[in-house]
């Protein structure tokens, strides 16, 4: 039995006092404000604000319906450990809780803490701390894959420590595979985890690439089609290097006759967009990041929807907090310099555009995110009509000028973007080849196999992108 003392301090984040289980669904809510804080904490009743020990009466049931108000009013569960413990002649019961699976919600509202408070958790909040808690506790790249040490390319390993050593961001003292990975949190009992593999194991099919050149700005004519797989870092450059020699380029000489080369859309921009394309993709659906070069643009896109309650606009002015759908992915490729982490790649594509005049924007559905290049803008490229670029889906405002089965198609592509073109051509009374011909006067409207599918405000017959 322990003697005095009767006073315990003062309530801090992570412990609150309760007078009595008379207070019981007050508790609850302070365990799970201080979960959402802190990760643990503790709780005793039979305690005034003050600290001081007044006692708490313990029946047959009362450990149990305490055990039985956590179980059912906090989601996910927890497991506390509650016990009495004696302070001279009285007791008090205490619970002591952990938990790493935030956020908690305490009779289905998370709160938070704050000093001796306990905060309804504001919704922005709320949503970032569930979309990392299904990244870390149950994210594809976080799972220990087929793959072990010898599996790793050293040639890929070694040329990313070289980066990450020359950024100053990370130097193991060696180039032994298993010390690298272990350090990099990629290996577990001799095996890598998935976000290892799909780095580091180039003789693997973990990331597909698909490389695509059309001869115009539908998918009906290609010129070149490629698909590859390999560690993500090679085929980085492999998209880097498609768009780069499947694009054009001018040249500019200076003062001194030297000739300056300048592409289509700004290097950086391009890299940036292929790099996010392969670290924030949801891995697990097997979808390869797919590279387009049509007549007029460049589509990089990513399988995954872009973070839900969240838009590209938000990242633009640089500042929204990041969300990393692949944690240990983006952290690795930070360490080397291939990305930032802190949220700023859509601001860097858009500053590096701006500066080279070069227009872009975003396509988004429930599957992929697209980042789009338009190509021959700025100044040099020749005379093209400057067109502002939406950065995400306006409403609809698609005209066909004069052409009144242009007007009736676009009208139908409104009601129905999934809409076939046998379908429009049999409600149009023309042939499917008919309607393909209106579409490609309408521009930034393409037939996928599946749909029509219409994205961008367009004015009139499309005669350029920029």
């Amino acid at each position: 039995m322990q003697k005095e003392p009767t006073y315990l301090g003062r309530k801090t984040e992570q412990l609150e006092f309760k007078k009595s289980t008379g207070e019981l669904k007050e508790g609850v809510i302070s365990i799970v404000a201080i979960l959402n804080k802190h990760q643990k904490g503790r709780l005793c009743f039979g305690v005034k604000n003050d600290g001081t020990v007044v006692g708490q009466e313990i029946g047959e049931g009362t450990l149990r319906s305490i055990s039985q108000a956590i179980r059912e009013h906090i989601i996910p569960p927890i497991h506390p450990v509650i016990q009495t413990i004696q302070y001279g002649d009285r007791e008090i019961i205490q619970v002591d809780f952990t938990g790493e699976n935030t956020p908690y919600l305490a009779y289905n509202i998370p709160r938070i803490r704050d000093a001796d408070e306990d905060l309804v958790m504001e919704i922005p909040v709320y949503e970032k701390m569930l979309l990392d808690r299904t990244d870390m506790n149950n994210a594809w790249e976080a799972k220990v894959s087929d793959y072990q040490i010898n599996d790793v390319s050293a040639v890929i390993l070694n040329e990313y420590l070289v980066r990450a050593k020359a950024a100053s961001r990370f130097d193991p003292g060696t180039s032994d595979p298993a010390i690298v990975l272990e350090k990099l949190k990629l290996l577990q009992d001799g095996h890598l985890l998935n976000a290892g593999a799909a780095l580091f194991v180039d003789e693997s099919d973990i990331n597909e690439l698909r490389l695509a050149t059309f001869a115009e700005d539908d998918r009906q004519t290609f010129t070149n089609t490629q698909w590859l797989t390999g560690s993500i870092l090679r085929l980085i450059k492999e998209a880097e290097r498609y768009v780069i020699t499947g694009t054009h380029r001018r040249s500019e000489f200076n003062g001194d006759l030297t000739r300056k080369d300048i592409p289509e859309i700004p290097p950086e921009a391009l890299r940036e967009a292929i790099i996010n394309a392969f670290a924030h993709r949801v891995i697990e659906s097997r979808q390869g990041v797919e590279v387009f070069i049509y007549k007029s643009f460049v589509d990089i896109t990513s399988p995954g929807k872009f973070p839900e309650g969240l838009s590209p606009e938000m990242f633009l002015d640089n500042t929204r907090s990041t969300h990393r759908r692949n944690p240990r992915l983006t952290r690795t490729l930070y360490f080397s310099q291939n990305m930032e982490c802190i949220a700023t790649g859509l601001k860097r594509i858009k500053d590096a555009c701006d500066k080279a005049g070069c227009k872009f924007g975003f396509l988004q559905n429930d599957y992929t995110f697209t980042v789009r290049f338009y190509r021959h803008c700025g100044e040099g490229w020749g005379s093209y009509e400057n067109k502002s670029v939406p950065t995400t889906k306006p409403p609809r405002a698609i005209s066909a000028g004069n052409n009144t089965s242009g007007d009736k198609l676009v009208a139908l592509i409104s009601e129905n973007e999934k809409i076939t073109r046998e379908a429009l051509a049999k409600e149009l009374g023309i042939s499917v080849r008919s309607v393909q011909r209106i579409i490609n006067k309408l521009g930034n409207i393409h037939y996928d196999g599946v749909g029509i599918h219409g994205h961008w405000v367009i004015d009139g017959p499309e005669t350029s992108n920029c």
